[in-house]
């Protein structure tokens, strides 16, 4: 059974929705740096210039009450509101709303690297901070759980389905992506909000500040890309149109310690396995959306990886999403399928067109997303 992408709603440095996106991407120029006064509710009000860490790129003019509403986001941190809004944009996208019926067969997969770094920061400060550790407000803890913003939203319009957030480093996204694919494709649910978020503070910055992997000229961003997954059976019975389909996704682990070569070697094997079993070949691959940034090395391990499952005469068009949009780690994989289904949006093609999302993470993790594209 194949499970079909019908709605999506991203929100990035570029912008709010997928053709700020795509259209950041083909400009082949890096989104603009912001500085501090640029956006509020991230924790750099208190920096000036000469501390900031690295690049900053946030989500520009992004104001939560707007897709949300005002009630209840008070106490939420800014990974909640982000990966919160682009759902409610997802759910926005349907053509039809969701009956109450088959809400308990609907749920939320989100991939994050930790949750909100800066929320469980400043309450662990606060425990020793305050006159008593016990005066830390109650209403802040939820916000330091790494499913907060999942839970948040199933809550917000009573989905009973699966819930789930999952940490998977840089491949955060496309972990969600195949756990939420078994969990259709075996029954367990009829339709998922999936995808991965990201949020921008001073707590992520001075940690790939202080780890050093992105180098001197590195660029840190931030954001939320969530799509509605749907098992074939019930998007026909809702007339819902077919953006994509999700054919295969796999994950693979390669010890770093052995050398970029094993690596990049583990990567092809995903992507050969990914293409059997979606029943496709690497000429069939039109479209690749890459994952890798600045981090020394890592853009020539997965292009080496790739090119191997491919072969060196592929004339798939790479998309290098992160060139835009700076290092957005565990929402990489989202964005970048994000930014694969706008440019088919945007583009000619034929139904059935094979696209390819890679990425690889200097843990020695490895993975793939092979989609077919829908019938507009």
């Amino acid at each position: 059974m194949s499970t079909d992408i019908v709605s999506y709603g991203v929100l990035s440095p570029a912008g709010a929705g997928p053709k700020a996106l795509i259209e950041a991407v083909r400009g082949g120029r890096a989104v603009p740096e912001a500085s501090p006064e640029d956006f509020t509710d991230a924790g750099f009000e208190d920096l000036d210039d000469t501390t900031l860490p690295l690049g900053l790129r946030p989500v520009p003019g992004f104001h939560p009450e707007e897709y949300l509403g005002r009630k209840g986001l008070r106490n939420h941190s800014r990974t909640a509101k982000l990966g919160m809004a682009a759902c409610e944009m997802a759910l926005d996208g349907l053509m039809e709303s969701i009956p109450d019926e088959r809400r308990g067969l609907t749920g939320v997969v989100l991939g994050s690297s930790t949750g909100s770094a800066r929320a469980f920061g400043e309450f662990f400060r606060d425990t020793y901070e305050q006159e008593r550790p016990y005066l830390v407000s109650p209403a802040l803890f939820p916000g330091i759980l790494m499913n907060c913003a999942a839970s948040a939203f199933a809550m917000r319009h009573s989905f009973t389905g699966v819930n789930a957030s999952l940490a998977g480093g840089q491949l955060s996204s496309l972990t969600a992506l195949r756990f939420a694919r078994n969990s259709l494709v075996n029954g367990h649910s009829e339709r998922l909000l999936v995808g991965g978020v990201e949020e921008l503070s001073p707590h992520t910055a001075w940690a790939w500040q202080r780890g050093g992997v992105l180098g001197a000229d590195g660029v840190v961003g931030e954001g939320s890309a969530v799509f509605m997954l749907e098992r074939s059976d019930a998007a026909l019975s809702r007339t819902a149109r077919t953006l994509a389909s999700v054919a295969a996704c796999e994950i693979g682990f390669r010890d770093p310690e052995q050398g970029p070569l094993v690596i990049a070697a583990g990567l092809s094997r995903c992507v050969q396995d990914a293409l059997k079993a979606a029943g496709a070949t690497a000429d069939e691959v039109r479209v690749v959306s890459a994952g890798s940034t600045g981090r020394g090395g890592w853009r020539a391990v997965e292009t080496r990886g790739r090119t191997q499952a491919l072969g060196a005469d592929s004339d798939a068009e790479v998309l290098r999403v992160q060139d835009a949009l700076g290092e957005t780690y565990s929402a990489s994989g989202a964005m970048q399928l994000a930014a694969l289904l706008a440019h088919w949006e945007t583009t000619d093609g034929e139904a059935g067109e094979v696209g390819l999302v890679t990425s690889v993470g200097h843990d020695g993790t490895v993975g793939c997303l092979v989609v077919r594209r829908g019938s507009r």
